[in-house]
């Protein structure tokens, strides 16, 4: 009896602690309930995690053999691609937030848009492509970097209530965490282009395009 008695106080001292933690810091507590971003107290970002059980939307692609510019250079101005983005872009989206966009046009607060990017396979063709047994094209080759847009109107309130972030265009491991990027390398981009259509290039995305549902 003494031993059920000291397990009720122990497990009643557990829930206790768990409320205070709840009180005492809102902010981990929601973090805890909506995984999909998590902001440090020095305002970067988590790397997302689970994003690929998401609805995949997308997959833009602009492959550097289509291509003859000077993009992505390094310190010293060489290295650079002939495509500003030469992988396939993945882009993931909560359903929860998916579903808001068929019904509103809008994407809710908190929405989190997870862009995954792969190289393309083994170039063998100038144009980037190659032969495989389904035909000539494109085909997905390693990971190679992975981007976030968070929508936060009072956080992001200068760049149209969308924040942009990166954990680096490479091979993974991704970087851990990643602040804001500078407008120049992708809001003022978005809001040139797609101010529109909630700063998210929906033109791209059959699903939002043309919200046929699932």
């Amino acid at each position: 009896m003494q031993k059920y008695l000291l397990l009720v106080i122990v497990g009643l001292g557990l829930a206790a602690s768990a409320v205070y933690l709840l009180v005492a810091n809102p902010v981990a507590a929601a973090q805890t309930e909506q995984s999909s971003v998590v902001f440090n107290a020095d305002g970067t970002v988590q790397v997302p995690t689970g994003f690929r059980k998401w609805v995949f939307v997308g997959a833009p692609l602009t492959p550097e053999g289509l291509n003859d510019g000077k993009y992505n250079c390094n310190a010293s101005g060489t290295n650079c691609t002939r495509s500003n983005f030469p992988e396939y872009h993945h882009v993931y989206i909560e359903r929860k937030n998916v579903d808001a966009y068929l019904k509103t046009g809008e994407f809710p607060e908190g929405t989190v848009i997870v862009k995954e990017l792969t190289r393309v396979l083994n170039p063998t063709f100038p144009d980037s492509s190659r032969k495989e047994p389904s035909g000539r094209g494109y085909f997905n080759g390693a990971y190679n970097g992975i981007d976030m847009s968070i929508k936060d109107s009072k956080r992001f309130a200068k760049t149209n209530g969308w924040g942009f972030f990166t954990f680096g265009h490479h091979p993974m491991p991704y970087e851990k965490t990643s602040a804001e990027r500078p407008v120049t390398e992708c809001a003022g981009c978005h809001i040139a282009n797609v101010a529109a259509t909630d700063m998210t290039w929906i033109q791209f995305y059959p699903l939002l395009r043309d919200k046929p549902g699932y």
